[in-house]
């Protein structure tokens, strides 16, 4: 039977007790687990729903028991949630995320949760209700974009590599509105990312994050004005865990699972260019 709970907001109270116990040492430490006593125990993954949690599914029903791997999936819908989760031993791993967000959750929280395997790229994207292309786009519009340090400065690129603005040289992915040397008319809204697509009707353009997207039944192929290239993008989606489990054997099996023929092929088929595969070692 699949084993899958959505988890809703509420969950944050429990998860930030949670994670101010941790630096005790609780039993409930993933770090503190027998490896080979967990061995026959499920491995908990939260994920957000689409494709991560798709995908995950798609091992589940298909792929994990010849590996002899239990698998439980967990839904988040939002981008703090699975981290706080994995670090407190709530989950045993997450599938959400990229590494610079990651980096910068850590810096910010505390937390030591580490990169095992890439997966996937998930491109970003402008999108619009309004406006048929990038030169429809005039001084005076609004485009909302996410506003999490890393997807905000990916956002900000992707605009400035499209003319749209200019960024101050040298700026890196945490670029945020003050970094912007020329607007060029235009104003921004911040949004959490989650919550952008529903902003599609009050904004004249929006960067949307390709899951995000995909959950508004956009299509980045068909309906982005414009998308993020794939080669050497630097935001590739990941298996995390906390520090001292990336060689649980539960793990490791998943890990051969994500980067399996199998799952290049369901990628490929399933989500035809919106997501695109991107295995191997974290940079």
């Amino acid at each position: 039977m699949r084993k899958n709970t959505k988890l809703a907001a509420g969950f944050a109270s429990v998860t930030a007790l949670a994670l101010g116990l941790t630096a005790c040492g609780t039993s409930s430490d993933p770090a503190s687990k027998d490896e080979a006593g967990s061995a026959d125990k499920a491995l908990v993954v939260a994920a957000s729903p689409t494709p991560h949690a798709d995908i995950l599914k798609f091992i589940q029903d298909n792929l994990a028991a010849k590996e002899g791997l239990k698998l439980e999936v967990k839904e988040f819908t939002d981008y703090v949630l699975p981290n706080t989760a994995t670090q407190t031993g709530q989950v045993d791993a997450n599938f959400f995320q990229h590494k610079p967000y990651l980096d910068d959750f850590n810096a910010k929280n505390n937390t030591t949760i580490v990169p095992v395997v890439n997966v996937h790229l998930e491109p970003l994207g402008v999108y619009s209700k309004s406006l048929k292309s990038l030169k429809d786009v005039k001084a005076g519009q609004t485009i909302a974009v996410p506003n999490d340090t890393t997807n905000e400065g990916r956002a900000l690129h992707l605009l400035a590599d499209n003319g749209l603005i200019t960024l101050k040289d040298g700026v890196g992915t945490d670029a945020k509105l003050s970094d912007i040397t020329d607007k060029k008319g235009l104003e921004f809204k911040e949004l959490e990312a989650a919550t952008v697509p529903r902003a599609l009707n009050d904004v004249d353009a929006a960067v949307i994050n390709g899951n995000y997207a995909i959950e508004a039944d956009l299509s980045p192929q068909k309906d982005a004005l414009v998308l993020e290239k794939g080669e050497g993008n630097p935001y590739a989606n990941l298996l995390a865990v906390k520090k001292g489990n990336e060689n649980d054997a539960r793990v490791q099996k998943l890990v051969k699972l994500l980067n399996s023929p199998e799952v290049k092929k369901y990628i490929e088929d399933t989500y035809k260019g919106s997501v695109i595969p991107a295995f191997g070692a974290v940079k």
